[in-house]
C-alpha cells in the first residue's frame, strides 16, 4: 500500500484549485438556483476501467468547500476499477457537491489517467527487474500528485526535484569539458548521501564512464535495444542501468528483457489521457 500525501502538503494544491474555480465571488449557478437546505446524496463513477488515483485529493476538495459532507471511498488509490463502478459517496448539501465536484474530477480524471497508463507499462516488464520510473515531465505545481499516481500504477517516482540527487546530462558534460571531469567534479562536491547519475548516448560514452568512476546510475539514452542489450553487459551489475528515449509501450517488453534496472517514460505524466468520470446524483 502506497503512504498517503500528508495533508499538509496536499491541501494547498486543492485550496489553489478550489480558489481558481470559485473565483472571487463563489458558485454563481449554484447559489442562484440550489437552495441552502437543499441536501443530495452523490456518487462519482468510472466510466472506463483503469486505476484509481487522486481519490485523496477528490476527499479533500469536498471537505474544504464543506467539512460537513460526509464522503465514504469505495474504491481506495491503487485500487482498479470497472466500468460503472462506484468510487466515492457524497452525502449532504447539494450546493457543497455542485461546488467541490469540477475541481474533484480534475484532480481524479488527471490522476487516474497517469495511474492507468503506467499500469499498463509495468505489464509489459512482467518477467524481468526492470521498473518503470517517471521523469520531471510534470504539470507546474502539480509534480507531487502526479508522481504520486505513477506510484499507485506500480511505477517509480524518480527524483521529485533537481536537489534530490545528481543527475549529469549531455549540456553538462558539454560544459564541463567532459566525462571525466564533470564526474570528478560531481564526487568532490556531493555529499554522501547524494547519488550521482551520468548519462550517455553511447557505448564509447559509457567505457569512459566506467572507466572514470564516480557514478551511481547510468542513463543509457536513446540506444537501440541491441545497444542496450550491450550496455548492461558492460556495466556487469556495476552500476544501476536506466534505459531513457523513445520509450513507447510497444517497445517496453524487449528494452526490460535487456536486463535495465529501469525504464524511465516521461508519457506517464505527459500524455496520460484523462479517465472518464463522472458525478451523478
Amino acid at each position: 500500500m502506497i503512504p498517503a500525501i500528508p495533508d499538509l502538503l496536499l491541501e494547498p494544491l486543492v485550496r489553489a484549485a478550489l480558489i481558481e474555480d470559485l473565483g472571487p465571488n463563489g458558485d454563481a449557478t449554484t447559489r442562484a438556483v440550489i437552495g441552502p437546505d437543499l441536501t443530495y446524496s452523490a456518487r462519482l463513477n468510472a466510466r472506463v476501467a483503469g486505476v484509481v488515483s487522486g481519490v485523496q485529493a477528490a476527499v479533500l476538495a469536498f471537505r474544504l468547500v464543506d467539512p460537513a459532507l460526509r464522503v465514504t471511498v469505495l474504491h481506495a488509490d491503487g485500487a482498479r476499477v470497472a466500468p460503472g463502478d462506484t468510487i466515492l459517496t457524497i452525502d449532504g448539501a447539494a450546493a457543497s457537491i455542485l461546488s467541490a465536484e469540477r475541481v474533484a474530477l480534475n484532480f481524479m480524471g488527471r490522476l487516474t489517467g497517469i495511474a492507468t497508463l503506467t499500469a499498463a507499462f509495468v505489464a509489459e516488464t512482467q518477467g524481468h527487474k526492470a521498473r518503470i520510473t517517471c521523469t520531471r515531465k510534470t504539470t507546474p505545481g502539480l509534480r507531487l500528485v502526479e508522481k504520486q499516481a505513477v506510484l499507485h500504477g506500480g511505477g517509480s517516482p524518480h527524483r521529485y526535484s533537481l536537489s534530490d540527487a545528481i543527475l549529469i546530462k549531455d549540456n553538462h558534460i558539454a560544459a564541463a569539458g567532459g566525462v571525466a571531469e564533470v564526474l570528478s567534479a560531481a564526487r568532490d562536491r556531493a555529499g554522501h548521501m547524494m547519488r550521482i547519475e551520468i548519462e550517455v548516448d553511447t557505448l564509447a560514452q559509457l567505457e569512459q564512464v566506467l572507466t572514470t568512476g564516480g557514478a551511481d546510475v547510468v542513463l543509457l539514452d536513446n540506444m537501440d535495444t541491441a545497444s542496450l542489450a550491450q550496455a548492461v553487459q558492460m556495466v556487469a551489475g556495476r552500476l544501476v542501468t536506466e534505459a531513457s528515449g523513445n520509450m513507447r509501450l510497444e517497445r517496453i517488453a524487449e528494452v526490460a528483457a535487456t536486463g535495465v534496472d529501469f525504464i524511465s517514460v516521461g508519457a506517464l505524466t505527459h500524455s496520460a489521457q484523462v479517465a472518464d468520470l463522472g458525478l451523478d446524483f
